[in-house]
């Protein structure tokens, strides 16, 4: 068989513990008998970071704005004990945050559904999608702790050399603070391909964030988004027969547990991230979570939306059977594949995009499955597989589409 070409190379980026043995096995049996990859490879794994002083992180995000597509594969965001763990030089900042922050896009997260597996929200009917900021906030935080007896203030010096300064806490006893930024420019760019993917899958845009207590921060955020909206987009959505509007994150929770999904809700950098992960667990896992992160100048990058999936790694090193669900790597390189298509006119490559989609989904519909799948799905007839064996029976079933 013909394998399918590519002319523009895809930048694919490794990563650490479960899903790198997984990221290997999806290249083996789902991709490398059908598709010649061209990728551009950067080894995101823990140790590589390290080694190049997270420097493979920022070469692999200037890699993503000189061809345009990414593919992720999750990696680990250090703590105190991974850097004892892995005897690290510093506790390396998160990879994901990096690069976010050097695209400068809007992270668009969605559930896949399938057969069988029907959300713990009984009056969601249709997928919700996550548009989380991924620039700034607790991401690019500068903290510390403080002694008993510390003033901790906000100052800032503006171009002429004037300071304004706040306090923030006088300290009677020991604690810690911590100062959060974003931009203007940054939170209009998020704004905007908000309003452009919502006109583009004609959905409702819901806004959320707290700005009766952050009068200033998250009320900037609510302002840059009406001004955008009613200048440029109002009269699209408009004609669209889309809406959107703003309201306290207390009340979207409210909402989005009432409603019956198929609309796209927009949070700022860090409850967008805590969203998904409750979006994700309530359609089924967070296994079967899309996310791309999309630049305001049309670059991508597909991800993963879960972890590393450590524990099933400690079996794996142990030569123990794991039973790892693999659906949101997978689309995560389908989704990276089919707009490398869409970009360079590869009709082949997307349809081979499709198929690996189909086939991943009909794997499950027909009763193969992992086993965290297993427990959520009403199919009469079904059966938890090892992490392998399941990409096995997915890699034949793309062979018989």
């Amino acid at each position: 068989m013909n394998k399918i070409k590519m002319t523009t190379p895809l930048v694919e980026m490794d990563g650490d513990e479960m899903t790198r043995i997984l990221w290997a096995g999806i290249k083996e049996k789902l991709l490398l008998p059908f598709v010649d990859l061209n990728t551009e490879y950067y080894d995101l794994g823990l140790t590589n970071r390290d080694r190049t002083d997270d420097r493979v992180t920022i070469d692999a995000a200037n890699a993503i704005k000189k061809y345009g597509v990414g593919v992720k594969c999750a990696t680990i965001t250090p703590n105190a004990q991974r850097v004892e763990e892995y005897k690290l030089k510093e506790m390396w900042k998160s990879p994901n945050g990096t690069i976010r922050a050097i695209l400068d896009g809007t992270v668009f997260r969605a559930p896949v559904v399938v057969k069988g597996i029907s959300p713990s929200v009984s009056t969601w009917k249709k997928p919700i999608t996550i548009a989380r900021h991924a620039y700034g906030d607790i991401y690019k935080n500068t903290e510390m702790r403080v002694d008993a007896g510390s003033k901790a203030e906000l100052v800032v010096t503006d171009p002429n050399g004037n300071e304004r300064r706040q306090t923030i806490h006088d300290f009677t006893g020991g604690g810690v603070v911590m100062g959060m930024h974003n931009t203007d420019a940054s939170i209009a760019s998020f704004a905007r391909s908000c309003f452009n993917y919502a006109l583009s899958v004609g959905q409702d845009l819901w806004f959320s964030t707290k700005d009766t207590i952050s009068k200033t921060y998250d009320h900037r955020f609510k302002d840059i988004f009406v001004e955008i909206f009613e200048a440029e987009y109002k009269t699209a959505f408009e004609k669209a027969g889309i809406e959107y509007f703003y309201t306290l994150i207390d009340d979207a929770v409210a909402r989005v547990i009432r409603s019956q999904g198929g609309f796209i809700w927009a949070c700022k950098n860090y409850d967008g991230d805590v969203m998904s992960d409750m979006i994700a667990t309530a359609f089924g896992s967070l296994a079967m979570m899309t996310s791309v992160l999309v630049s305001p100048d049309g670059k991508y990058e597909y991800e993963a939306a879960h972890g590393t999936v450590t524990r099933h790694y400690y079996r794996h090193l142990k030569g123990e059977p794991t039973s790892t669900n693999s659906v949101a790597t997978i689309f995560a390189w389908s989704g990276a594949l089919r707009k490398r298509a869409e970009l360079d006119g590869l009709n082949d490559l997307k349809a081979f995009s499709d198929r690996l989609e189909q086939a991943t989904l009909g794997t499950i519909e027909s009763g193969i499955m992992t086993n965290d799948l297993v427990s959520l799905s009403s199919l009469p007839q079904k059966r938890g597989v090892g992490s392998m064996e399941f990409l096995d029976a997915v890699a034949q079933r793309i062979a018989e589409i």
